[in-house]
C-alpha cells in the first residue's frame, strides 16, 4: 500500500467513526463496471458498491442529467411542483407496472422500509409487524426493529413490542388479527441470499388477505431489474401491497420509493408521510435517467442473461456447495473443505483485482454486479474463480 493511500486511510479512520468493516482500499474514480483506486489499479467490480451501481459507474446519460439538472435548480421540497420529479415518478411507475399506482419518494432502503410499517400500522389500525427470520431491513428504529439479523436488532438493547422475527415457515399461521403487516425480502441478500420458496410467499399472502393485514415485499436489492425482472413482486403470482425500492434506483445517488397499489393511496392523507430530500430534483434527474438506461439497454434482460451464465460457471467448481439467489443477485456457498468460509475466496479475488462481497452467513460470498456486466466480465470473474485453492 502506498503513503497516499496509507494517508488517507488514516485521516478517514481518525475522524470517522468506525462502523464499517472496510477493505483496505482508496477508490478514485469508476467507468463502466470497474473501478480504480488512488494508484490507479484496476478493479473488476462484481460489489457494484453493494448493489447500487445498477447501470455501471458514471454511466455517461445518468452524469450528463445530474450535470444539467445541477445547473439548472440543485433542490427545491415538495412544498412546490417540479418537472423532473413528475418524469421521473412516472416511468418509476410505469415501469412497475400493476398494481402499484403511486410512489412516494424517499432518501434509502431504511427511510421507505420505515415508512411502509408506519403506513401499514397507521392505515389497519393494528401493531404487530411480523418478518423472517435472516431478513435485513436496514438501520434506523423501524426498520433495525423489524430486521430479522439478531445480532443487528441487538443494539437496541431491548426487545420492540409487537415486531417479531420468525422463520418463514412459521409465518402464516403467526399472521392474525392483531397483524398490521409481514415485511418479507425475498431473497435474502446480507442473510446469505436465501430466497424465499414462491410457495410460502404465496401462504403469506393467502394469510394477510384472510387476516385484512398489508404484506410488504422489502426490494432493496431485489427490485430496479437486479433479478431479471424490474421488481420481484408479480413473479410467482405473488403480488405485494407495498413494495420498497433504493439501492440501484438512481445509479448511486441517494433516493428510494415505496410503491403502494391503488387501494392504499386512498388512505394517504396530506401530512401523513413526509422526507424533506426525498423526490428532490438532481436525485430524481438520476433516478429518471436510471430507468431510461435499463429500458434502451435492455439491462434487465441482460441480468436475467448473465445471472444464468454466471450461475452455470459456478456450479461447476468443485468447492462450491450451492449457488443462490436470482439473476445478479448471486451468492456461492463454499463446502466444507474450505474451512476460513467465504473469506479466502475473497481475499483470492482480491489480490486478483475483482471485487465481491461477504454475508452474514460466513460461507456464502455475494456477487451483486453492474446490471450492465459483460459475457467476457463474467469469463474473467469464473477464470479467476476456478483459480482458488481451497485450505490454502
Amino acid at each position: 500500500m502506498s503513503e497516499q493511500s496509507q494517508e488517507v486511510i488514516d485521516r478517514e479512520d481518525r475522524y470517522q467513526l468506525r462502523t464499517y468493516a472496510k477493505l483496505p482500499l482508496v477508490l478514485e474514480r469508476g467507468r463502466g463496471c470497474y473501478v480504480y483506486d488512488i494508484e490507479g489499479n484496476e478493479y473488476l467490480d462484481f460489489y457494484g458498491a453493494h448493489a447500487v451501481i445498477s447501470t455501471g459507474h458514471c454511466h455517461p446519460r445518468v452524469v450528463e442529467a445530474i450535470k444539467e439538472q445541477a445547473e439548472q435548480l440543485l433542490f427545491y421540497s415538495n412544498v412546490v411542483y417540479n418537472k423532473r420529479r413528475s418524469d421521473a415518478v412516472e416511468k418509476l411507475i410505469k415501469m412497475a407496472g400493476s398494481p402499484y399506482e403511486q410512489a412516494f419518494l424517499a432518501n434509502s432502503g431504511s427511510e421507505a422500509n420505515e415508512n411502509a410499517i408506519k403506513l401499514a400500522r397507521a392505515t389497519t389500525g393494528r401493531k404487530e409487524v411480523l418478518s423472517i427470520l435472516g431478513s435485513f431491513h436496514g438501520r434506523t428504529y423501524g426498520s433495525l426493529s423489524s430486521t430479522g439479523i439478531l445480532k443487528y436488532v441487538e443494539y437496541l438493547n431491548t426487545p420492540v413490542p409487537m415486531h417479531r422475527a420468525l422463520s418463514a415457515e412459521a409465518v402464516p399461521a403467526a399472521v392474525s388479527e392483531e397483524t398490521a403487516a409481514v415485511i418479507v425480502e425475498p431473497i435474502q441478500s446480507m442473510g446469505g441470499m436465501y430466497e424465499i420458496p414462491t410457495e410460502i410467499l404465496r401462504q403469506i399472502r393467502e394469510s394477510c388477505d384472510a387476516q385484512s393485514a398489508l404484506l410488504i415485499f422489502d426490494e432493496v436489492q431485489t427490485g430496479v431489474g437486479r433479478t431479471g425482472s424490474f421488481l420481484y413482486s408479480g413473479q410467482g403470482g405473488v403480488y405485494a401491497d407495498m413494495v420498497t425500492l433504493a439501492k440501484g434506483i438512481a445509479s448511486g445517488l441517494p433516493a428510494s420509493a415505496l410503491l403502494v397499489t391503488e387501494e392504499l393511496t386512498h388512505k394517504v392523507q396530506t401530512g401523513d408521510l413526509g422526507a424533506t430530500f426525498g423526490g428532490g430534483p438532481v436525485a430524481c434527474a438520476a433516478m429518471e435517467a436510471t430507468m431510461d438506461v435499463l429500458a434502451t439497454e435492455d439491462l434487465i434482460a441482460n441480468a436475467a442473461r448473465i445471472g444464468d451464465y454466471l450461475r452455470q460457471g459456478i456450479e461447476r467448481i468443485s468447492w462450491v456447495e450451492e449457488v443462490r439467489g436470482k439473476g445478479l443477485l448471486v451468492g456461492i456457498k463454499v463446502g466444507a473443505e474450505e474451512p476460513g468460509g467465504s473469506k479466502p475466496v475473497q481475499q483470492t479475488l482480491r489480490a486478483n483485482r475483482i471485487l465481491s462481497g461477504s454475508s452474514n452467513d460466513p460461507a456464502v460470498l455475494r456477487l451483486m454486479p453492474p446490471l450492465s456486466v459483460s459475457q467476457a466480465q463474467a469469463d474473467t470473474f469464473l477464470d479467476v474463480l476456478a483459480t482458488h485453492d481451497p485450505g490454502h
